[in-house]
C-alpha cells in the first residue's frame, strides 16, 4: 500500500508540469497587476522638474499567436501626477499611456515562463493645472501627446487551472514638451521604470 501511494505521488509531481501547461495553453492572456511607477526626471527647462512616483493598477490582454509569440496590451485608467520645480509642488496632470509589445515566450521550462518583449507606448496628459501664482507669472502648459518606445522583461509561472503568478519589468519612453506662454521652454522626460506583480489567467 505504502509503494502504491510512493508510486502515485510520484507520478503526480512528474505530471504537474505537464497538467500545468495543457491547462494553460489558450490564445488568451488577462493580467492584473499592482505597479510601481519610478520616473527618471530628466528637465532641461531650467526648472528642476520632477514628479511624484507612484503604484498604480493595471490590465493587460495578451493573444498568442503561436505558442512562443505573443502581442500584449497594457491599460490602466488616467493616472494623477504632481508637479514639483525645485521640490515644490506647483501643479499637476493626468496621464493615460497604453502600451502595446510583442513578445517572445520561453515554454521549455515547465510551469515557468520567462518572456521578453517590445514595443511602442503612447500617452495623452490631460486635466493639467497650476498653481495660481505658477499660472499668473509663466502661463505654463504641457504638450498632450507623447510617442515612445517600450522594453520589457518578465516571467509567468503557472499555479494550475489557467491561472498564473506573473513579475514584469518595463522602461517606456513617455516625455512632453514645457511651454510658458505658448513658446517652447524645454522638454521633461518622465522615462519611467515600471516593476510589476499580478496574476493572470490563460483560457
Amino acid at each position: 500500500m505504502r509503494k502504491s501511494l510512493f508510486a502515485l505521488a510520484a507520478v503526480a509531481v512528474l505530471a504537474a508540469p505537464q497538467l500545468a501547461a495543457a491547462q494553460d495553453s489558450g490564445n488568451w492572456l488577462v493580467r492584473v497587476r499592482a505597479v510601481h511607477l519610478d520616473s527618471a526626471n530628466k528637465d532641461n527647462t531650467g526648472l528642476d522638474l520632477t514628479i511624484n512616483n507612484k503604484w498604480l493598477p493595471e490590465v493587460d490582454v495578451s493573444y498568442f499567436f503561436t505558442k512562443n509569440i505573443a502581442a500584449e496590451l497594457i491599460l490602466t485608467y488616467p493616472q494623477k501626477q504632481t508637479v514639483y520645480a525645485g521640490g515644490a509642488a506647483i501643479g499637476s496632470f493626468k496621464h493615460l499611456p497604453p502600451t502595446l509589445t510583442a513578445q517572445y515566450h520561453f515554454t521549455e521550462l515547465g510551469a515557468l515562463r520567462p518572456y521578453v518583449g517590445a514595443g511602442i507606448n503612447y500617452t495623452n496628459i490631460s486635466s493639467v493645472k497650476w498653481d495660481p501664482a505658477v499660472e499668473a507669472a509663466l502661463s505654463p502648459n504641457l504638450k498632450r501627446n507623447s510617442w515612445g518606445l517600450a522594453a520589457q522583461v518578465g516571467a509567468d509561472y503557472a499555479i494550475g487551472n489557467g491561472y498564473l503568478l506573473n513579475v514584469d519589468v518595463k522602461k517606456v519612453q513617455i516625455k512632453t514638451d514645457v511651454l510658458s506662454a505658448g513658446a517652447k521652454v524645454g522638454t521633461f522626460k518622465v522615462d519611467p521604470l515600471l516593476v510589476s506583480v499580478g496574476i493572470g489567467k490563460r483560457f
